[in-house]
Protein backbone atom coordinates (compact mmCIF):
# COMPACT_ATOMS: atom_id res chain seq x y z
CA UNK A 1 0.00 0.00 0.00
CA UNK A 2 1.05 3.32 -1.09
CA UNK A 3 1.64 5.72 1.91
CA UNK A 4 -0.90 8.71 2.19
CA UNK A 5 1.97 11.40 2.50
CA UNK A 6 2.61 10.34 -1.34
CA UNK A 7 -1.24 11.04 -2.56
CA UNK A 8 -1.86 13.93 -5.35
CA UNK A 9 -3.12 16.48 -2.12
CA UNK A 10 -1.67 19.62 -4.23
CA UNK A 11 -4.78 18.27 -6.87
CA UNK A 12 -7.22 17.05 -4.22
CA UNK A 13 -6.44 20.52 -2.25
CA UNK A 14 -6.77 23.01 -5.03
CA UNK A 15 -10.40 21.21 -6.08
CA UNK A 16 -11.40 21.98 -2.61
CA UNK A 17 -10.18 25.60 -3.16
CA UNK A 18 -11.85 26.25 -6.07
CA UNK A 19 -15.13 24.50 -4.33
CA UNK A 20 -15.03 26.79 -1.75
CA UNK A 21 -14.62 30.12 -3.95
CA UNK A 22 -17.52 29.11 -5.48
CA UNK A 23 -19.46 28.84 -2.08
CA UNK A 24 -18.38 32.33 -1.17
CA UNK A 25 -19.48 33.93 -4.47
CA UNK A 26 -23.19 31.87 -3.69
CA UNK A 27 -23.37 34.20 -0.70
CA UNK A 28 -22.08 37.65 -1.64
CA UNK A 29 -23.10 39.49 1.46
CA UNK A 30 -22.58 39.47 5.29
CA UNK A 31 -26.25 38.34 6.09
CA UNK A 32 -25.94 35.44 3.85
CA UNK A 33 -22.56 34.22 5.14
CA UNK A 34 -23.07 35.52 9.07
CA UNK A 35 -26.01 32.68 9.59
CA UNK A 36 -24.69 30.03 12.61
CA UNK A 37 -25.48 26.48 12.51
CA UNK A 38 -23.57 25.55 16.07
CA UNK A 39 -20.23 25.40 17.72
CA UNK A 40 -17.50 23.23 16.13
CA UNK A 41 -15.01 21.12 18.01
CA UNK A 42 -12.46 23.83 17.24
CA UNK A 43 -14.42 26.01 20.23
CA UNK A 44 -15.58 28.70 17.73
CA UNK A 45 -18.99 29.79 16.17
CA UNK A 46 -19.90 27.40 13.17
CA UNK A 47 -21.19 29.40 10.46
CA UNK A 48 -22.95 28.21 7.18
CA UNK A 49 -20.37 29.07 5.13
CA UNK A 50 -17.74 27.12 7.65
CA UNK A 51 -19.73 24.38 7.28
CA UNK A 52 -19.96 23.98 3.78
CA UNK A 53 -16.45 24.74 3.09
CA UNK A 54 -15.87 21.62 5.32
CA UNK A 55 -18.12 19.44 3.37
CA UNK A 56 -15.93 20.58 0.13
CA UNK A 57 -12.78 19.60 1.65
CA UNK A 58 -14.04 16.33 3.13
CA UNK A 59 -15.43 15.79 -0.12
CA UNK A 60 -11.86 15.56 -1.36
CA UNK A 61 -10.69 13.16 1.94
CA UNK A 62 -13.40 10.61 1.56
CA UNK A 63 -12.45 10.24 -2.44
CA UNK A 64 -8.67 10.19 -1.38
CA UNK A 65 -9.89 7.37 1.11
CA UNK A 66 -11.82 5.40 -1.23
CA UNK A 67 -8.72 5.63 -3.77
CA UNK A 68 -7.12 3.51 -1.21
CA UNK A 69 -5.44 6.36 1.42
CA UNK A 70 -5.36 5.78 4.83
CA UNK A 71 -4.94 8.82 7.44
CA UNK A 72 -5.93 10.98 10.45
CA UNK A 73 -8.06 14.00 9.64
CA UNK A 74 -7.92 16.83 12.49
CA UNK A 75 -10.54 19.77 11.49
CA UNK A 76 -11.90 22.98 12.68
CA UNK A 77 -15.03 21.80 12.58
CA UNK A 78 -15.35 17.88 12.93
CA UNK A 79 -12.28 17.84 15.47
CA UNK A 80 -10.66 14.34 14.47
CA UNK A 81 -11.81 11.75 11.80
CA UNK A 82 -10.33 8.32 11.52
CA UNK A 83 -9.65 7.38 7.44
CA UNK A 84 -7.40 4.31 8.92
CA UNK A 85 -4.01 5.45 10.04
CA UNK A 86 -3.09 7.95 12.53
CA UNK A 87 0.16 7.99 11.18
CA UNK A 88 -0.42 10.26 8.68
CA UNK A 89 -2.18 13.29 9.80
CA UNK A 90 -4.02 15.91 7.25
CA UNK A 91 -4.98 19.07 9.55
CA UNK A 92 -7.64 21.54 7.58
CA UNK A 93 -8.83 24.60 8.41
CA UNK A 94 -11.21 25.27 5.47
CA UNK A 95 -11.37 28.95 5.90
CA UNK A 96 -9.37 30.61 8.34
CA UNK A 97 -10.12 33.97 8.93
CA UNK A 98 -14.42 33.35 9.27
CA UNK A 99 -14.61 36.62 10.62
CA UNK A 100 -12.91 38.26 7.40
CA UNK A 101 -15.19 35.97 5.39
CA UNK A 102 -18.43 36.64 7.25
CA UNK A 103 -17.91 40.37 6.55
CA UNK A 104 -16.67 40.40 3.23
CA UNK A 105 -12.99 41.75 4.38
CA UNK A 106 -9.81 39.74 2.91
CA UNK A 107 -7.97 37.85 3.99
CA UNK A 108 -9.09 34.29 4.16
CA UNK A 109 -8.23 31.15 3.08
CA UNK A 110 -8.04 27.76 3.19
CA UNK A 111 -5.29 25.64 5.03
CA UNK A 112 -4.36 22.20 4.19
CA UNK A 113 -1.43 20.22 5.62
CA UNK A 114 -0.07 16.73 5.49
CA UNK A 115 1.88 15.23 8.40
CA UNK A 116 3.47 11.89 8.74
CA UNK A 117 4.03 12.48 12.35
CA UNK A 118 2.23 14.23 15.52
CA UNK A 119 3.80 17.20 15.30
CA UNK A 120 4.69 20.82 13.71
CA UNK A 121 8.60 19.26 12.74
CA UNK A 122 6.59 16.66 10.67
CA UNK A 123 4.60 18.23 8.01
CA UNK A 124 5.48 17.30 4.85
CA UNK A 125 3.40 19.38 2.87
CA UNK A 126 1.52 22.50 2.98
CA UNK A 127 -1.58 24.37 1.19
CA UNK A 128 -2.77 27.80 1.71
CA UNK A 129 -4.69 29.73 -0.62
CA UNK A 130 -6.02 32.93 -0.42
CA UNK A 131 -9.99 32.77 -0.95
CA UNK A 132 -10.13 36.98 -1.36
CA UNK A 133 -6.72 37.33 -3.59
CA UNK A 134 -6.52 34.10 -5.31
CA UNK A 135 -2.97 33.46 -4.58
CA UNK A 136 -1.93 29.90 -3.78
CA UNK A 137 1.42 28.87 -1.94
CA UNK A 138 2.72 25.46 -1.81
CA UNK A 139 5.23 23.86 -0.06
CA UNK A 140 6.67 20.77 0.58
CA UNK A 141 9.49 19.46 2.64
CA UNK A 142 12.87 19.87 1.68
CA UNK A 143 11.66 20.78 -1.53
CA UNK A 144 10.99 24.84 -1.41
CA UNK A 145 7.85 26.80 -1.68
CA UNK A 146 5.73 28.65 -4.32
CA UNK A 147 3.82 31.19 -4.84
CA UNK A 148 1.28 30.64 -7.80
CA UNK A 149 3.40 28.42 -9.54
CA UNK A 150 6.50 30.54 -9.48
CA UNK A 151 9.54 29.40 -6.35
CA UNK A 152 9.69 31.54 -3.34
CA UNK A 153 12.81 33.26 -2.86
CA UNK A 154 15.11 31.82 0.28
CA UNK A 155 17.43 34.65 -0.28
CA UNK A 156 15.09 37.74 1.53
CA UNK A 157 15.98 39.09 4.68
CA UNK A 158 14.31 41.45 6.49
CA UNK A 159 13.90 45.30 6.60
CA UNK A 160 14.73 47.21 9.27
CA UNK A 161 13.81 51.11 10.18
CA UNK A 162 15.51 52.50 13.01
CA UNK A 163 16.69 49.20 13.91
CA UNK A 164 12.86 48.20 14.25
CA UNK A 165 11.54 45.63 12.38
CA UNK A 166 9.85 47.83 9.15
CA UNK A 167 6.07 45.47 9.29
CA UNK A 168 5.14 43.05 11.97
CA UNK A 169 2.26 41.03 11.40
CA UNK A 170 0.41 40.73 14.57
CA UNK A 171 -2.77 37.96 15.37
CA UNK A 172 -4.73 37.16 17.62
CA UNK A 173 -5.44 40.70 18.12
CA UNK A 174 -7.81 40.94 20.68
CA UNK A 175 -7.36 44.59 22.39
CA UNK A 176 -6.61 43.17 25.90
CA UNK A 177 -3.70 41.48 24.44
CA UNK A 178 -2.82 44.10 22.32
CA UNK A 179 -2.14 46.62 25.35
CA UNK A 180 -0.68 44.04 27.18
CA UNK A 181 2.12 43.99 24.65
CA UNK A 182 2.08 47.99 22.93
CA UNK A 183 4.99 48.77 24.60
CA UNK A 184 7.78 46.29 23.41
CA UNK A 185 5.53 45.96 20.24
CA UNK A 186 7.07 49.64 20.13
CA UNK A 187 10.08 48.74 20.59
CA UNK A 188 10.68 45.86 18.35
CA UNK A 189 8.09 47.35 14.83
CA UNK A 190 8.09 50.29 13.07
CA UNK A 191 4.45 49.32 11.81
CA UNK A 192 1.98 46.81 12.52
CA UNK A 193 -0.51 44.92 10.12
CA UNK A 194 -3.51 42.89 11.35
CA UNK A 195 -4.74 40.57 8.59
CA UNK A 196 -6.71 38.33 10.82
CA UNK A 197 -5.92 35.12 8.96
CA UNK A 198 -2.59 33.63 10.78
CA UNK A 199 -2.42 30.99 7.78
CA UNK A 200 -2.17 34.11 5.42
CA UNK A 201 0.17 36.30 7.35
CA UNK A 202 2.44 33.41 7.36
CA UNK A 203 2.46 33.58 3.98
CA UNK A 204 3.46 37.29 4.19
CA UNK A 205 6.46 36.44 5.90
CA UNK A 206 7.28 33.80 3.57
CA UNK A 207 7.31 36.11 0.46
CA UNK A 208 8.91 38.65 2.98
CA UNK A 209 6.36 41.24 2.53
CA UNK A 210 6.25 40.82 6.47
CA UNK A 211 9.34 40.99 8.10
CA UNK A 212 7.64 38.84 11.39
CA UNK A 213 4.55 37.96 12.93
CA UNK A 214 3.65 37.18 16.26
CA UNK A 215 0.26 35.62 17.84
CA UNK A 216 -0.68 37.13 21.04
CA UNK A 217 -2.08 34.00 22.64
CA UNK A 218 -2.00 30.63 21.85
CA UNK A 219 -2.43 29.24 17.99
CA UNK A 220 -4.33 26.30 17.08
CA UNK A 221 -2.26 23.62 14.49
CA UNK A 222 -5.57 24.10 12.19
CA UNK A 223 -4.37 27.62 11.74
CA UNK A 224 -0.64 27.33 11.54
CA UNK A 225 0.38 24.24 10.25
CA UNK A 226 0.25 24.24 6.68
CA UNK A 227 1.93 28.09 6.76
CA UNK A 228 4.54 27.47 9.31
CA UNK A 229 6.04 25.02 6.38
CA UNK A 230 5.73 27.53 3.99
CA UNK A 231 8.05 29.64 6.27
CA UNK A 232 10.21 27.64 7.02
CA UNK A 233 10.68 26.34 3.41
CA UNK A 234 10.96 30.23 2.23
CA UNK A 235 13.99 30.73 4.38
CA UNK A 236 12.28 31.82 7.21
CA UNK A 237 12.15 30.59 11.13
CA UNK A 238 9.21 29.69 13.20
CA UNK A 239 9.05 28.78 16.72
CA UNK A 240 6.08 27.48 18.95
CA UNK A 241 7.48 29.30 22.00
CA UNK A 242 6.08 27.11 25.18
CA UNK A 243 8.36 24.13 23.92
CA UNK A 244 11.70 24.40 24.31
CA UNK A 245 11.89 22.43 20.63
CA UNK A 246 10.35 24.61 18.61
CA UNK A 247 8.61 22.70 16.26
CA UNK A 248 7.32 20.40 18.87
CA UNK A 249 3.60 21.65 19.09
CA UNK A 250 1.07 19.14 18.55
CA UNK A 251 -1.06 18.39 15.90
CA UNK A 252 -4.39 18.29 17.60
CA UNK A 253 -7.00 20.96 18.09
CA UNK A 254 -5.73 22.76 21.12
CA UNK A 255 -4.10 26.52 20.93
CA UNK A 256 -0.77 25.10 22.75
CA UNK A 257 1.33 27.73 22.44
CA UNK A 258 1.89 31.60 20.38
CA UNK A 259 3.70 31.60 17.20
CA UNK A 260 6.57 33.95 15.80
CA UNK A 261 8.00 33.93 12.96
CA UNK A 262 10.67 35.90 11.11
CA UNK A 263 12.97 36.00 8.01
CA UNK A 264 16.27 36.11 10.25
CA UNK A 265 17.06 34.26 14.00
CA UNK A 266 17.64 37.23 14.74
CA UNK A 267 13.97 38.55 14.74
CA UNK A 268 12.60 35.54 15.85
CA UNK A 269 14.42 36.07 18.77
CA UNK A 270 13.21 39.16 19.47
CA UNK A 271 9.53 38.59 19.08
CA UNK A 272 10.02 35.49 21.64
CA UNK A 273 10.10 38.28 24.07
CA UNK A 274 7.11 40.13 23.58
CA UNK A 275 5.50 40.19 26.87
CA UNK A 276 1.69 38.68 26.04
CA UNK A 277 3.87 35.72 23.90
CA UNK A 278 6.33 35.49 26.76
CA UNK A 279 3.91 34.86 29.34
CA UNK A 280 2.27 31.77 28.12
CA UNK A 281 5.82 30.19 27.99
CA UNK A 282 5.88 26.51 29.81
CA UNK A 283 8.36 24.14 30.31
CA UNK A 284 8.30 21.76 27.76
Amino acid sequence: MISAIEADWLSASRRAADALRAILAQRPTTSERAVEVGLGEGGDRTLVIDERAEEAVFHELDTLHAEGHRFLAVSEERGEVDYGDDAVRVIIDPIDGSLNAKRGISHHAISIAVADGETMADVAFGYVRDLATGEEFVARRGAGATLDGNAVSREPGERRRGGKLEILGIESADPRWVAQSAAALAERAHRLRAIGSIAVSLCQVAAARFDGLVTLKGCRSVDAAAGQLIVREAGGRVAFIAYSDPLAAPLDLEPHSPLVAARTAEGLAELAEIPSVNLMKENS
